[in-house]
């Protein structure tokens, strides 16, 4: 559905006709462009869309199955980004990504969300209270929200660093992260980053094109080329996500190495308990089961001191081997 169409002349918004050929026959004339927003669209609703701008079907066909990488395509009559907005969910620690699809034209932008996490209003009223930025053209609307989904990046990485270091304070407290589900925590974690890094590591090349920087840098059409140090600006920001999300991951590995280690550890402390245990039962096993065979000639079977007698020797062996196994950590 169409959430919202507007026209931008001069920074300044007016309503835009309900033909979006006519909108955009006007922007272009006043030297303007229109803005179009679209959340989840069919591929009915879409259609006139795409008729009207001119996009490349496979560009729409993106926008419309969504579940795409980010990603910078050019095309003969548009530009086409794909970026994954990330929301935190603190109530579960989860992560959860949605999708806004930008396409750049002369005289156009269509965004297209899905799924939660889209900063378009917030992009839009802020832009509409900056008619210096928003007169910029279409570069701007894109430039803005590629800035407000890699600041909210920074605000995620800080959530995650928050939860891992609960699961260091659990893993490492003095029982040792000794809960059956802390395995299970730190794995599930381990997930929510590798979520992070599918919407945050492939947006390092369209930055950096749109920078203008690095082997992949150069002229993007429809992108003014004045905005490049705005985009190396969001660029720099984005690298400091990347490398939030690697030491995480990182982190994270670290602490299930230590985890398993410590569950090994303690695996051996509880098998050598029980061998000692063993052992100090096998002692007054043996003896009771020699006196048990009922022969007739047994050393020592008709004395009168022989039962208390084999009842201390099994004592003072049993004393023995349980300073033994305690001197040496095993009890």
């Amino acid at each position: 559905m169409i959430v919202d169409c507007a026209i931008y002349r001069e920074g300044h918004r007016t309503e835009g006709p309900e033909d979006l050929s006519d909108a955009l026959d006007q922007a272009r004339s006043a030297g303007g462009f229109v803005w179009i927003g679209l959340h989840e669209p069919s591929e009915n609703e879409f259609e006139l869309v795409t008729k009207e701008f001119g996009l490349h079907p496979l560009a729409v066909e993106d926008a419309l199955k969504a579940h795409q990488r980010p990603k910078l395509e050019v095309y003969d009559d548009s530009l086409f980004v794909v970026l994954k907005p990330v929301v935190y969910e603190p109530e579960s620690d989860t992560v959860s990504t949605g999708e806004v699809m930008l396409f750049l034209g002369d005289g156009f932008v269509v965004t297209v969300r899905h799924g939660v996490g889209s900063p378009l209003k917030a992009v839009r009223d802020r832009l509409e209270h900056e008619p210096k930025l928003l007169g910029k053209g279409p570069t701007a609307v894109l430039y803005a929200v590629a800035d407000a989904v890699v600041d909210h990046y920074l605000e995620v990485a800080t959530e995650l660093g928050t939860d891992l270091e609960e699961l260091e304070a659990e893993v490492f407290s003095p029982d040792g992260g000794g809960s059956r589900n802390t395995a299970s925590r730190i794995y599930t974690f381990k997930r929510q980053i590798l979520e992070f890094r599918r919407a945050t590591v492939p947006l390092s090349m369209p930055l950096t094109r749109l920078a203008g920087v690095g082997a992949y840098g150069g002229t993007v059409p429809f992108v003014n080329e004045r905005a490049r140090p705005f985009f190396r600006d969001v660029n720099d920001h984005l690298a400091r996500v990347n490398e939030s999300v690697e030491g995480l991951d990182r982190l994270v590995s670290d602490v299930l190495s230590a985890h398993l280690a410590q569950m090994s550890v303690r695996q051996n402390d509880d098998m050598r308990k029980i061998s000692a245990w063993a052992a100090m039962a096998a002692i007054p096993t043996m003896i009771a089961g020699i006196y048990g065979m009922n022969f007739e000639h047994m050393p020592e079977l008709h004395w009168v001191w022989a039962y208390p007698a084999v009842i201390a020797l099994m004592a003072v062996l049993e004393v023995l081997l349980y300073r033994t196994f305690k001197r040496r950590g095993w009890l």
